[in-house]
């Protein structure tokens, strides 16, 4: 038998109701947080295509980007743009808002078809973070933008400062050579002073040099890259 969503809601309640305390938001209209749950391969069992929460989730997507962005530029105003690009994108992307729904147990209240529901659909990274952006949407629209960026901050505040000490490390070496680049035309080089321990576990400690100096040295063990239909190539990586 067919579900509409009042009575998906009135089914749900309780569940609901648990979930909004989760979120810290209590909703005026609970249709919109229960239609935020509905995943397609439900809505199509249930015949009702357009009841599900791809809308939500584009809307929440817009949400994210608007206001994580903002909140960025207002605490990192030294940042540059790409930058602050790539920090906005380590914090929407898949994996993490993956694993902010599951902080929030997403999983369980989630509406999915017979099949999704077999083949572990709950814990799907890809389900999860679509369910994630759909449920900002629905506090959007039952609230204002004030309310969502305050709910968006709290959840997402606290992630900020520990995901931008990891891009400002991981992409140490783009920014040196972008500032040498920007403010004296040139690039710095680098020096492999010296190799140590066996093959498969080499450490090394490599120099950084612009115009005949040395700005900094460190060591490390090599990180592997793949490439598609290309060998492995190594970069090294340290901190100075």
């Amino acid at each position: 038998m067919a579900m509409d969503i009042d009575s998906l809601v009135r089914r749900n309640k309780d569940d609901l109701a648990v979930l909004e305390q989760h979120l810290g938001y209590r909703f005026t209209d609970l249709r919109l947080l229960q239609k935020a749950l509905i995943h397609s391969s439900f809505a199509f069992e249930q015949a009702q295509i357009d009841k599900n929460n791809e809308i939500l989730e584009f809307l929440g997507d817009a949400v994210l980007d608007l206001v994580i962005g903002h909140t960025l530029c207002k605490r990192y105003p030294d940042m540059r743009e790409g930058e602050l690009t790539r920090l906005r994108s380590s914090l929407v992307n898949e994996t993490h808002l993956a694993s902010m729904a599951r902080d929030l147990s997403l999983g369980d209240y989630l509406c999915l078809g017979k099949g999704e529901d077999a083949s572990n659909g709950r814990n799907k990274s890809s389900i999860l973070s679509c369910a994630y952006e759909a449920v900002i949407g629905a506090i959007f629209e039952d609230s204002n933008y004030l309310t969502v960026e305050t709910i968006v901050c709290h959840f997402f505040v606290p992630a900020m400062a520990a995901k931008k000490e990891e891009l400002l490390m991981a992409d140490s070496k783009s920014r040196l050579q972008e500032a040498l680049q920007e403010k004296f035309y040139e690039a710095p080089s680098y020096r492999i002073d010296l190799e140590e321990g066996p093959s498969h576990q080499k450490v090394f400690t490599v120099s950084v040099l612009f115009r005949g100096e040395a700005l900094g040295t460190g060591s490390g063990l090599p990180k592997k890259r793949r490439s598609s239909g290309r060998r492995q190539r190594h970069s090294i990586f340290w901190k100075m």
